[in-house]
This record gives C-alpha cells, sequence and structure tokens, in this order.
C-alpha cells in the first residue's frame, strides 16, 4: 500500500500497537497501511455512507486484510463500542465537522488514548476545542501536497495551557520546531492577504472597512508568526 504524503503523516503519528478505529476512513487506506507494515494488530474502517465502506471492503480485500480489518457504518464515532480501539484518526474533513464528531462521541472517546486529527479548516478552532474540553496536543506535523497545506495533531486527554493567538493559528509545536511547511505556507499566505487588502483598499472605505481590519490583522499576525520562524542568524542578519 503506497500512500500520500498526507495519509503517509496521518499514519505516521498512529502509536505502534494500538487498535485503531479510522473515522472517515473512504477507501481505508490508513488501516490497510498500518496493518501491512505491521504497525498495529487491528484496525475498523468507518465511515457514514456505504459508498466508501464498500470501497474501504474491497481494498481490504485485496490486500488480504479481513481478519484484521472490519469495516462499520457509523456516524462519526457513535457506533464504536467503549474500550474497542486505543487510537482514532479523523482525518481529510473540514474542522465543524470533527469538533462535531468529538462532541457527539464523548461518553466513547474517553477510552480512547489518543487522537490523530487532521482538520481541513478551522485548525484555530478546533484546537480552542481541544482545550476548552481537557485534550492536550502532544505533537503536530504539516505537509504540503500538491500546493495544499495539511497541518495535523497528536491529541491525548488532559491539561493544556491556553495558547497565544498565533499559536492558535499556526499552531505551538509548529512554530516551536520552526517547521519548514509551515514557513513556507506563511509566505505564501503573506502574498494572497497582501493582495486581498490591495484590491480591498480600491474599493469605497466604508463599504470594506471591517473587512480591512479583519485583514490587516490576519496579516500582523502572519507576519508576528514568520519573525518567529527565523533563526537567530536569520535575526541577526535582519
Amino acid at each position: 500500500m503506497q500512500l500520500s504524503d498526507r495519509l503517509q503523516a496521518v499514519a505516521s503519528m498512529v502509536t505502534e500497537n494500538s487498535r485503531l478505529a479510522d473515522v472517515g476512513t473512504d477507501h481505508g487506506y490508513i488501516p490497510i497501511y498500518l496493518c501491512e507494515m505491521g504497525k498495529i494488530p487491528s484496525a475498523i474502517a468507518m465511515d457514514v455512507k456505504k459508498g466508501p465502506l464498500l470501497r474501504a471492503k474491497m481494498n481490504i480485500e485485496r490486500y488480504h486484510m479481513q481478519e484484521k480489518i472490519r469495516i462499520r457504518l457509523s456516524d462519526g464515532v457513535l457506533k464504536l463500542n467503549p474500550d474497542e480501539a486505543d487510537s482514532v484518526v479523523i482525518a481529510g474533513m473540514g474542522g465543524t465537522l470533527v469538533m462535531k464528531i468529538l462532541e457527539e462521541g464523548k461518553k466513547v472517546l474517553v477510552d480512547v488514548k489518543e487522537l490523530v486529527l487532521q482538520p481541513q479548516s478551522d485548525i484555530d478552532k478546533v484546537r480552542k476545542y481541544l482545550y476548552e474540553n481537557d485534550y492536550v496536543i502532544t505533537a503536530e506535523k504539516m505537509v504540503c501536497e500538491e500546493e495544499k497545506y495539511y497541518p495535523m495533531m497528536h491529541v491525548q486527554h488532559g491539561h493544556m495551557e491556553e495558547l497565544a493567538d498565533i499559536e492558535w493559528k499556526y499552531g505551538a509545536f509548529l512554530l516551536k520546531e520552526k517547521n519548514p511547511v509551515l514557513g513556507s505556507f506563511l509566505k505564501k499566505e503573506e502574498t494572497t492577504l497582501t493582495g486581498v487588502l490591495q484590491n480591498l483598499r480600491q474599493q469605497p472605505k466604508e463599504r470594506v472597512k471591517e473587512r480591512i481590519l479583519e485583514i490587516e490583522a490576519l496579516l500582523a499576525l502572519n507576519r508576528k508568526a514568520q519573525k518567529w520562524m527565523k533563526t537567530e542568524e536569520e535575526c541577526e542578519k535582519a
């Protein structure tokens, strides 16, 4: 099983020997890969739609993983039984849906040792949700695939210190580790925000005043993040 860079990064965050539940499994690639590599003993491939589960079933059979991987029709983790999984992957869906799954699955997830989350949007809101609901982010990664950027995080139950605005938005671990993919993303985002701001300033001011202030604030946060990302040597040169 060959995974995309995004899925490979997600899979790498699953702890070895964990019983996995892959929520929104689609083709079942992550559980197949992890079982094939011998990293996990078993998995449940879960999806809310029958179509993706059928595709996952076909792939599971193709790779002869029927004894290790089960499929299950489930809205989020609602059909996951207590103490049935050590690790839950929720990847490739919007941040609002990720938070909905976490909220509706609280009773089941209390027994889960770790979450691997890869929201496609609203990641700052997801981080705040985790903080407010007794989760702690223990690691973060970010990859770029086909010119799209994908941040992801490893999460466990516990207390997380409140983050600064810049950390909610871009990730405390990614900033601290000066993640090069985040650095590339910040430069691209700055260019985009600068272009938006220039276009807004050409329009009647009263009509776009609030939007200008919003973009200026985002641009200031972006530039602050880029400053944090600089090495001591780069700061001295600047």
